[in-house]
C-alpha cells in the first residue's frame, strides 16, 4: 500500500482506511476475497472486478474466434500459431473485452473452512470451452466419461498443493494418454459473458455433412447409441466386433493384414485389404440404413454412419 501511494496507484479503501478485499493474480486468473466479499448475500461490488468488463456493458455484437489443438494442447488462435503464454494472453484480451470468465462462489478450503471468493478467468474459460468442444469429436465415449470422473480428483490434488505427489503424476499420465489424438479446430462465439462453441472440425472429417447423418463410431464404442460391445453397433441388437482397436483421430495408412471381424444382422464379414465400404444393413421398419466404413492399415479408421 505504501508503494502504491508513493507511485500514485489508486487502491480502493473502506472507512477504516484498509483495502476492502485481497487479490491474487497470475496469467490464468485473478481471485479476490475478504472484507466486502465475506457476506455471500451481498453482490460483488463493481470495483472488485479488474480483468473483465461487466457483461452488460460488453459489445452488443458477438465476436468469433477459432482455437487450434494438437495432442490436446492449444496451438493457435484465429490461425496464428502462438506459444502457450502468448495464446493465453490473447484469449485473456478477448475474454476481458466480452466480460467472459467471472465466477462468484463459496469454496471449501483444505483446512476445512468455507471462503467466498470472486474469480476472473477470461482466457481460461474460453480455452476450456474450446477444449471440451474438440474432445466431443475426438474422444471415445468411455474415455470422456472416465476423464470427467478423474477431473475433480486431479483438481483437488492441485488445489491442495500436491503437484509433485505420485498420485497426481499417475493421473497426469492417464490424461496425457487421453489427449494423444485430440486435434482439430474449434470456432467459438464470444458474447456478453458467454463463450459458446458454434463449430468444430477434426482432421479426419469422420462426421460428414449430409441428410440424416446422425452418428459415428469412435474408438471402441458404437454410433448413435445403438448396440453395445467392442465398437458395438447394430440395428435390432446386432453387434459389430473387431479384432484390433480402432479410434477416430488416427492417421490413415494402408497395409496388408488388417483383420476386422464384423457381425451385422447375423452376417460375418472378413474384409479384404483396400475395402472401403465394408457392409451395409437396411432396417426398412426403422427407416435407417447403417454403413460401416473402414480404412485399413496399421492405424485403421472405422466409422459407422446411420442415415435416413
Amino acid at each position: 500500500i505504501a508503494f502504491a501511494e508513493e507511485h500514485d496507484i489508486d487502491i480502493p479503501r473502506d472507512k477504516r482506511g484498509e483495502a476492502p478485499f485481497s487479490t491474487d493474480a497470475n496469467l490464468l486468473h485473478t481471485s479476490s476475497e475478504g472484507k466486502v466479499l465475506e457476506d455471500p448475500w451481498e453482490e460483488t461490488p463493481d470495483y472488485v472486478y479488474s480483468r473483465t468488463v461487466d457483461p452488460e456493458n460488453a459489445p452488443d455484437t458477438p465476436e468469433y474466434v477459432t482455437v487450434d489443438f494438437e495432442s490436446g494442447d492449444a496451438t493457435a488462435v484465429n490461425g496464428e500459431a502462438m506459444s502457450p503464454a502468448t495464446l493465453l494472453t490473447k484469449l485473456n484480451e478477448l475474454g476481458a473485452k466480452h466480460g467472459i470468465g467471472r465466477l462468484d462462489l463459496v469454496e471449501n478450503r483444505f483446512v476445512g473452512m468455507k471462503s467466498r471468493g470472486m474469480y476472473e478467468t477470461p482466457g481460461g474459460t474460453i480455452l476450456l470451452a474450446a477444449h471440451r468442444g474438440i474432445e466431443q469429436l475426438t474422444l471415445d465415449r468411455g474415455a470422456m466419461h472416465l476423464k470427467d470422473e478423474l477431473m475433480p480428483r486431479y483438481a483437488e490434488l492441485v488445489y491442495n498443493g500436491f503437484w509433485f505427489a505420485p498420485e497426481r503424476e499417475m493421473l497426469q499420465a492417464a490424461i496425457d494418454q487421453s489427449q494423444e489424438h485430440v486435434a482439430g479446430t474449434v470456432r467459438l462465439k464470444l458474447y456478453k459473458g458467454r463463450a459458446e462453441v458454434v463449430g468444430n472440425h477434426e482432421p479426419l472429417d469422420v462426421v460428414k455433412d449430409g441428410p440424416g447423418a446422425v452418428g459415428f463410431g469412435a474408438g471402441d464404442r458404437g454410433a448413435a447409441g445403438f448396440g453395445h460391445g467392442a465398437l458395438g453397433f447394430g440395428l435390432g441388437g446386432a453387434a459389430l466386433r473387431e479384432a484390433r482397436p480402432v479410434t477416430t483421430g488416427l492417421p490413415r495408412g494402408h497395409a496388408q493384414g488388417v483383420a476386422l471381424g464384423v457381425d451385422l444382422a447375423g452376417r460375418r464379414v472378413d474384409p479384404a485389404p483396400g475395402d472401403g465400404l465394408l457392409d451395409e444393413v437396411v432396417d426398412a421398419e426403422a427407416g435407417l440404413r447403417s454403413v460401416l466404413l473402414v480404412e485399413d492399415g496399421p492405424d485403421a479408421l472405422a466409422a459407422v454412419v446411420v442415415v435416413g
